[in-house]
């Protein structure tokens, strides 16, 4: 049996408000997940009261800036800092802040397309 699952699309605005009725309410958070879609940048934020789970939705521009949940789900810290280095999603006040150094990669953002890359997928230089 597949469980139903809820998605709550929202805006940079109202995250941390969002998030904090969820901590409020008795939610846990448990994931923060990121990806890439051509020139946006989709985030789900995962919690999860009485075995049900709850999706927001977040969607941004590389580089765009959002306020970090992790002043409300400390452990968010991990997630976000990897949203930051691998995707370039640029989040404000992370309460442990790796400042580019969570990972070592061989390339800044290496999760988001550039020009350079959309030119070597097509062929064309």
């Amino acid at each position: 049996m597949i469980e139903e699952q809820t998605t709550i699309a929202v805006g940079k605005d109202e995250l941390l408000g969002t998030v904090s009725d969820f901590h409020s309410q008795g939610y846990r958070l448990v994931q923060i997940c990121c990806t890439a879609l051509g020139d946006t940048i989709e985030i789900h934020y995962s919690f999860d009261k009485d075995y049900r789970f709850t999706n927001l939705r977040l969607t941004v521009k590389p580089g765009e800036e959002i306020q970090s949940v992790s002043i409300i789900y400390w452990s968010a810290f991990a997630y976000e800092n990897e949203m930051s280095e691998l995707f370039g999603v640029k989040i404000r006040n992370i309460v442990v802040d790796y400042k580019g150094h969570f990972y070592r990669t061989a390339v800044a953002t290496p999760f988001v397309a550039t020009e350079t890359d959309e030119k070597n997928d097509t062929g064309k230089e």
